[in-house]
């Protein structure tokens, strides 16, 4: 049986696939956990956040294994796109103006994307899609389409950094007051510490456990 990969187990609380994509390391200045280890992380967590079927993963996985070298270099590739992405928009969660070199290679990597991209009609009229190509990088065109579309909408004013660990997420709260990643991981152990000083106010002498 194939061993659960981390990027497999990913949390995605972002709300939207470009954040989810800039919390696949966990503490980005001083990092704590890394979800991408290699190319084929790269897959599996594509396949993990909806983008790839099982069937199209291994495609690509089969044609990575046929160029090492330039499976290797996609990789490298994606990871300093995931840091960039992520120094844009924690600029932005902090109230800061993104750096101009960040936002010119978003664009630029954003324009050459779109040289694998097509119109597809649906019921409604047309939506942007991307052509079935075996490309390495074909994982990342998605993750920048999102990055280009949350950047230049009203919702990039909903971008907000947790108050503990490093991960972004769209606030989409009727009034914006979410502070977390997630109640379940960040919240409640800064409710946890909260409630342990108070104890310890109350009472110098209680244990600490």
């Amino acid at each position: 049986m194939t061993e659960t990969r981390d990027a497999e187990l990913h949390h995605l609380i972002g709300g939207v696939l470009c954040l989810d994509f800039a919390n696949t390391l966990y503490g980005h200045q001083d990092p704590i956990h890394e979800y991408l280890y290699d190319y084929r992380d790269l897959v599996l967590w594509s396949r993990h956040a909806g983008l790839l079927t099982h069937s199209r993963a291994e495609d690509i996985l089969e044609y990575a294994r046929q160029d090492p070298n330039e499976s290797a270099r996609i990789f490298q590739h994606a990871i300093d796109l995931r840091e960039m992405i992520f120094r844009v928009f924690s600029n932005l969660a902090q109230g800061h103006t993104p750096v101009e070199t960040d936002l010119d290679r978003l664009h630029q990597t954003w324009l050459e994307s779109h040289a694998h991209s097509r119109f597809v009609q649906k019921d409604k009229g047309f939506v942007l899609d991307w052509e079935e190509a075996r490309a390495g990088d074909a994982v990342l065109w998605p993750v920048l389409q999102s990055a280009v579309v949350v950047l230049t909408s009203e919702e990039v004013s909903r971008v907000k950094q947790c108050g503990r660990c490093d991960w972004l997420f769209l606030d989409m709260s009727r009034n914006r007051s979410r502070r977390w990643c997630s109640m379940s991981a960040c919240g409640n152990r800064v409710k946890m510490a909260r409630r342990y000083r108070r104890a310890k106010e109350e009472d110098p002498l209680a244990p600490s456990s």
